[in-house]
């Protein structure tokens, strides 16, 4: 995955990481490892990720530059 995308979103959709991990219903520090790639989200959490940033999983794991 590339964690700069996330952080990329995140910051154009202007949340902070507490308001993501809230959605996803986890800590702010286990969302803020998915930036920082420390550890990398499930398949799950990668589609939660994908509509709470309106755009595509291949998107966020880097296999097209389209956010769309």
């Amino acid at each position: 995955m590339v964690p700069g995308r996330l952080k990329e979103l995140r910051i154009k959709h202007k949340k902070k990481q507490k308001d993501i991990a809230k959605m996803l219903g986890i800590t702010r520090q286990g969302y803020g490892n998915y930036e920082n790639g420390v550890t990398e989200p499930d398949h799950a959490t990668l589609m939660k990720l994908a509509d709470i940033f309106d755009t595509s999983i291949d998107y966020l794991v880097g296999r097209t530059d389209d956010p769309s």
